[in-house]
């Protein structure tokens, strides 16, 4: 039976005349993806703050809104708790694994299992990385239509191939360009939006007072209890969220680490990965659950508008339909979509990426031109969307999203993580041990599955829900296991010679820059200097030339690195080329570069550029 259908016209027309401003926005910024590198990683060009806010609506995603505000409805502020997990393993990403990804050049993850182990680790982790990206494809799929099929008066599945269908058309086109420019938008729109909702809501209420004092004392803990109940405890989330599901975001989701790749250099990357942690993601914490603590004090307040024992999928869209007007609550749920989007186009973008660099690449040993790369990349979109969709029942069997999202954390990230910890940051680990954790390890973590016996040992205390197995705290065990694997058998096996690994552990992170390069860099300081730009035919090889005037000012020798953007800073980068220094000439104020760099840069005639040396 058809679902009542909540909102009202305006409400459809305001959300569907938002997917079609999306389409088009990102459409628009396909004509910047000319290469891979632009399709993957939109040139390596942007700047921190661009990253920042693109990153806010990945970092949330659309699975948040329902996700945390079912658990806000539930236990109150605890709901935020996993959001304030991330922070401890910040530096270790900042200063370990991200100069290491950016300066070893590896365009996928699985590229780095082959560098730092061999090929069958990186086919093993080509395998797990891709199920893990499409996986949360469908959640987020599963998430929007959850909240729109009844908006919008279309059963489930319909809503999640309208919404699998716009998604696929402006990634087939767009790339990670049109990626971070599509999110920058929908960042925006959904940290406005959903503080908007938490305003309405106190509004609703009659202020803050009233809805602070509705408020049961044990929705105002911080944390869950430590064990109880089964579906939501402080033990097993930190070990599924704030371990493992932390870890693998940072580290192992290809999305976002495309995302920090696409900034211009690692020292804008660490930039953007600070903001993120200290500033967006407390703002976050409120906007995705706020709904949730609005409609458990609703309940007490006015008692028979919320249902108290409602479906927890529910709480976000009915609360907001209760405390917005006609058209406000259109734009909130519009909000939400944006938070899908976000998060589904990132994961897209990056499981063709995945598929092309570790699958398609290495079968067909031939080399094909740059644009038939980019134009299976494209279709690879297209299929992995439609993966995606396919998997839309597999979690829509669990009771709520929230548990679904926490098994599939729990399940999906211990080995791949556990790899890449271990491979980072201790260099006696094997490339025999990386394949047993991949192998051995899921195999006892499957078993797991089957025996919860097996996981009791490091439940704390925690029961299984409904007698099935352990949704959260299953993560430990998992961890544990792929870990005693891992280490155990790096004992029993030979490491590989550190000269085979140069630039691929923290032990030699120091050192990567100049792997980077192929020279020492010049740290020698040095000026940012204006020039106008002319081509210069004879230019044939990657190289840009400047007046030896300009260099001394720069700082800069002939086979340093440069960067070259447009001086408008709002651009954030979007109109910019790296490339090296040639030999000087004598015309200052002058940049020579040639026509093909011209058109990369999408640089403009008069328009003043700036250059500054990079190392």
């Amino acid at each position: 039976m058809m679902n009542p259908i909540v909102g009202t016209g305006l409400d459809q027309f305001i959300i569907i005349a938002y997917f079609i401003v999306i389409l088009l926005f990102g459409s628009y910024f396909g004509r910047y993806a000319k290469t891979t590198s632009d399709f993957f990683f939109g040139g390596h060009r942007f700047s921190w703050w661009l990253i920042t806010i693109s990153i806010v609506a990945t970092g949330i995603g659309s699975h948040s809104f329902i996700k945390y505000s079912s658990k806000a409805f539930q236990y109150g502020f605890s709901s935020t708790m996993t959001y304030m997990n991330d922070w401890f393993f910040v530096p270790f990403f900042m200063f370990g694994w991200l100069p290491i990804i950016i300066y070893s050049r590896v365009r996928s993850i699985p590229e780095y299992f082959e560098r730092r182990f061999n090929t069958t680790a990186r086919r093993l982790a080509t395998i797990m990385i891709l199920l893990y990206m499409i996986g949360y494809i469908a959640i987020g799929f599963l998430t929007l239509a959850t909240a729109l099929y009844k908006i919008m008066g279309l059963p489930l599945m319909g809503t999640v191939i309208v919404i699998a269908v716009l998604t696929a058309v402006y990634m087939h086109f767009g790339g990670q360009t049109s990626v971070i420019f599509t999110d920058l938008l929908q960042g925006l729109i959904l940290l406005f939006a959903g503080l908007f909702l938490f305003f309405l809501g106190l509004d609703y209420l009659g202020g803050f007072d009233v809805f602070w004092n509705a408020l049961p004392m044990s929705a105002k803990m911080p944390l869950a209890p430590y064990n109880y109940p089964p579906d939501f405890n402080f033990v097993g989330i930190f070990w599924q969220d704030g371990i493992a599901g932390s870890i693998g975001f940072l580290f192992m989701n290809q999305g976002l680490i495309m995302r920090f790749m696409a900034c211009k250099n690692v020292h804008e990357s660490r930039k953007a990965a600070a903001v993120n942690i200290l500033v967006v993601l407390p703002i976050s914490a409120i906007v995705v659950s706020n709904a949730g603590w609005i409609g458990r004090a609703i309940v007490n307040v006015f008692p028979g508008q919320i249902d108290p024992g409602m479906n927890p999928n529910d709480v976000f869209v009915m609360v907001t339909n209760l405390v917005a007007r006609p058209g406000v609550f259109g734009f909130i749920i519009a909000a939400l979509s944006a938070a899908l989007m976000s998060t589904v186009d990132t994961l897209v973008n990056a499981s063709a990426s995945v598929f092309v660099n570790d699958i398609y690449r290495p079968i067909v040993k031939k080399v094909h031109s740059d644009k038939h790369y980019l134009e299976v990349a494209r279709w690879t979109s297209v299929a992995v969307t439609a993966l995606g969709v396919a998997l839309v029942p597999v979690f829509d069997s669990f009771a709520t999203i929230y548990e679904a999202h926490g098994w599939f954390h729990s399940t999906f990230t211990p080995p791949l993580i556990i790899a890449v910890f271990l491979g980072i940051f201790w260099k006696r680990f094997t490339s025999a041990a990386v394949v047993a954790t991949f192998t051995v390890g899921a195999g006892l973590m499957i078993l797991g599955q089957f025996f919860p016996s097996l996981i009791t040992p490091f439940a704390h205390g925690v029961e299984t829900q409904a007698g099935k197995s352990y949704i959260y705290i299953g993560a430990l065990y998992n961890l544990f296991v792929c870990g005693i694997v891992g280490v155990g058998v790096s004992f029993m096996t030979k490491p590989k010679n550190m000269d085979d690994i140069k630039g691929l552990t923290i032990f030699d992170v120091t050192n990567a820059r100049e792997y980077f390069k192929g020279s020492k860099p010049n740290d020698r300081p040095g000026e940012v200097v204006d020039v106008h730009w002319k081509i210069d035919e004879s230019i044939k090889t990657d190289v840009i030339r400047f007046s030896q005037k300009d260099m001394e000012h720069m700082a800069a020798d002939s086979g340093d690195l440069v960067y070259l953007m447009d001086k408008r800073k709002w651009l954030g980068g979007l109109k910019s080329i790296h490339s090296v220094y040639g030999e000087p000439h004598d015309e200052d104020g002058i940049v020579y570069l040639s026509e093909v760099q011209a058109k990369h840069g999408l640089f403009v005639l008069d328009r003043i550029l700036e250059a500054e040396k990079e190392m």
